[in-house]
C-alpha cells in the first residue's frame, strides 16, 4: 500500500531558466501531490509571487531579467513569505552566505537529486506550517 503523497495540494513555484530542470522538478513534485507553477525568469517569478503567493519557491540563482538574489529579496519581503530553496551550480561560499543573509531557507547544489528536493520541500513546508500555526490534523478532533 502506497502512503499518501507528501506534498499533497501544496503550492510550489519552480523558477529556473533551464526548461529541462523546470520540467524534471515539476514532474517530481507533482508525483508527490504538489500543485506547481513555473517561471523561467526573475520578473515572471516576482509577478507570480505578488499576485498569488505559493507556499514554497524552488529558485535558481542565475536567472535572466532579474537574479535569484533579487527575487529572494522580494519574496522574503512578505509577512508570511513562502519558504525558499535556492538551487545553483555555483560552489562559492560567498553566494551561499549572501543567500542566507537574505533569508533563504535551504541552499542546494546542482545537480539536485530529486529525492533530496522532495525531502527538503516536505521538511520546509512542515516547518512553515508549524511557525504559522497551521495543523493538518484538525479534522481528527475527538467528538
Amino acid at each position: 500500500m502506497r502512503q499518501s503523497p507528501r506534498l499533497l495540494d501544496r503550492r510550489i513555484l519552480i523558477v529556473d531558466d533551464d526548461a529541462d530542470i523546470r520540467e524534471s522538478f515539476e514532474a517530481a513534485l507533482q508525483a508527490e501531490g504538489a500543485l506547481t507553477l513555473t517561471a523561467s525568469d526573475g520578473n515572471e517569478a516576482i509577478r507570480i509571487v505578488s499576485e498569488d503567493p505559493p507556499e514554497l519557491v524552488v529558485l535558481d540563482m542565475m536567472l535572466p531579467k532579474r537574479s535569484g538574489f533579487l527575487v529572494l529579496e522580494h519574496v522574503k519581503g512578505y509577512e508570511e513569505s513562502p519558504a525558499v530553496i535556492m538551487v545553483t551550480a555555483n560552489e562559492g561560499k560567498r553566494h551561499q552566505a549572501y543567500a542566507a543573509s537574505l533569508g533563504v531557507d535551504e541552499y542546494l547544489q546542482k545537480p539536485v537529486p530529486l529525492a533530496t528536493l522532495i525531502d527538503t520541500a516536505a521538511t520546509l513546508l512542515a516547518r512553515r506550517d508549524e511557525v504559522l500555526g497551521i495543523e493538518d490534523d484538525e479534522a481528527e478532533e475527538p467528538s
